[in-house]
C-alpha cells in the first residue's frame, strides 16, 4: 500500500511538472489546473506523511493494570515503587479523551511499562466498594482520577482531570527522585 501511495505522488507531480513544461513551450494550459493539481499533490504527500509517521495504536493492550488495590500502595512506594492510579469508566467522555489522548500513546505506555511503575486501575463503569471507599479518602468526586504516587510524594500527586502528557511525566518524575534517570 506504501508503494502504491508513493506512485501516485510521484505520478501526480510529474503531471503537475509536465503541465508546466508544456505551458512554458506555449500550450494553452490554464494555470488554475496546475495549481489544483499541485495543491493536491501536496495534500496527498500531507497524508502518506502522517500515515507512515503514526504511532502504533494498539501498543496500550502492552500495559500491565492491576485491579485498584489501595492497600497495597504504601507497600510498593516502601519498596521504592511508583504507583499510578487510574480511575476510569465506559460512560465517561474525558476517561476516554485521557486515554485516547495520552495513555494510549505510545510514547506514554513505553514510560508506563517501567518495571519501576505500578500501574492499578479502578473500573468505575459497575459500582465498585473498594473505588467508592478509595474515592471518598481522596475527596474525589468522580471520573476521570489519576494520581502518581512515589517515595517523594507518598501521598501522591493528584493530575488534572484533563489530562496532558508533560503533568503525567512530571508526576512520575517528582514521584520518586532516585527514578528520574529511569524515567527520562
Amino acid at each position: 500500500m506504501k508503494i502504491l501511495m508513493m506512485i501516485l505522488l510521484v505520478v501526480i507531480f510529474s503531471a503537475v511538472m509536465g503541465l508546466i513544461w508544456a505551458k512554458i513551450r506555449g500550450k494553452s494550459i490554464p494555470t488554475l489546473v496546475i495549481i489544483m493539481l499541485g495543491f493536491m499533490g501536496v495534500c496527498f504527500a500531507g497524508i502518506i506523511s502522517f500515515v507512515n509517521q503514526g504511532e502504533n495504536y494498539q501498543t496500550y493492550q502492552k500495559l500491565r493494570w492491576q485491579p485498584l488495590q489501595p492497600e497495597k500502595i504504601s507497600a510498593y512506594v516502601e519498596q521504592g515503587k511508583i504507583v499510578f492510579v487510574d480511575i476510569t469508566a465506559d460512560w465517561c467522555v474525558p476517561c476516554q479523551t485521557n486515554k485516547a489522548n495520552v495513555l494510549y500513546r505510545e510514547q506514554v505506555v513505553d514510560r508506563l511499562n517501567d518495571p519501576q511503575i505500578i500501574l492499578m486501575q479502578g473500573n468505575w463503569t459497575q459500582a465498585d466498594e473498594v473505588i467508592e471507599r478509595y474515592m471518598g479518602q481522596q475527596a474525589a468526586a468522580g471520573t476521570p482520577f489519576n494520581k502518581v504516587y512515589g517515595s517523594s510524594y507518598p501521598d501522591g500527586i493528584e493530575l488534572p482531570k484533563a489530562l496532558i502528557i508533560d503533568d503525567l511525566y512530571q508526576a512520575l518524575s517528582l514521584a520518586n527522585h532516585n527514578s528520574v534517570n529511569i524515567l527520562r
